[in-house]
């Protein structure tokens, strides 16, 4: 389970507060206004912004004094984050601890539709091709928590239909939990078990 429990931030010179729990490999999308503090939810999670109250816990254990790189979080920035000087499929070996799952990677290239280009550089990709190899990067990590920011932001319809149809698969064939931030009604009805409205 995780839990974030009384956890306050500063933020502009407003505390923002959040309070919630969300069992093993469901998917929760955190909801409300611009500014509200979705994404610094998601920040705080990964170790990237320090709460001044509160705990973040996963499965009993706390993240707080945990650097980023150790924590159990795999998280999409809105910037998609893709080293410009690798290759795609470079890129997609990144981040795991042994031998990068060479078959699941293919498989997830093939049904997002990137399989052409993992010899290219992120450079010469479309924002839509760089955001789905980032969804594939992120899913297919192995911390179990999954942490997307506006991950389809880039993509057309039919493009988004693919992408979200393949995040949910995988997060629930890999038991993923998963939050999810998009200002898209149609993500949130596509992917998540419930929503949370902040704020």
């Amino acid at each position: 389970m995780l839990e974030v429990d009384h956890l306050a931030i500063e933020r502009d010179g407003t505390l923002l507060q959040y309070q919630l729990r969300l069992q093993a490999g469901a998917v929760l999308a955190p909801k409300g206004r611009s500014g509200v503090g979705k994404s610094t939810l998601l920040s705080a999670l990964a170790g990237f912004v320090e709460p001044c109250q509160g705990d973040m816990r996963w499965q009993g254990r706390s993240l707080l004094g945990l650097p980023a790189e150790q924590r159990p979080v795999s998280m999409l920035f809105q910037d998609h984050n893709l080293f410009e000087h690798l290759s795609v499929r470079e890129n997609l070996q990144l981040g795991f601890s042994g031998k990068a799952p060479a078959e699941a990677l293919n498989a997830a290239s093939v049904a997002l539709q990137v399989s052409d280009l993992l010899d290219k550089k992120p450079p010469t990709l479309s924002g839509g091709q760089r955001q789905r190899i980032a969804i594939i990067r992120t899913l297919l990590r192995p911390e179990p928590i999954v942490l997307l920011d506006e991950p389809f932001a880039e993509l057309d319809p039919s493009t988004r239909q693919l992408a979200t149809s393949w995040t949910l698969h995988s997060a629930r064939a890999q038991q993923k939990t998963v939050l999810l931030v998009t200002h898209q009604q149609e993500d949130v009805t596509r992917l998540a078990d419930r929503a949370i409205e902040l704020g």
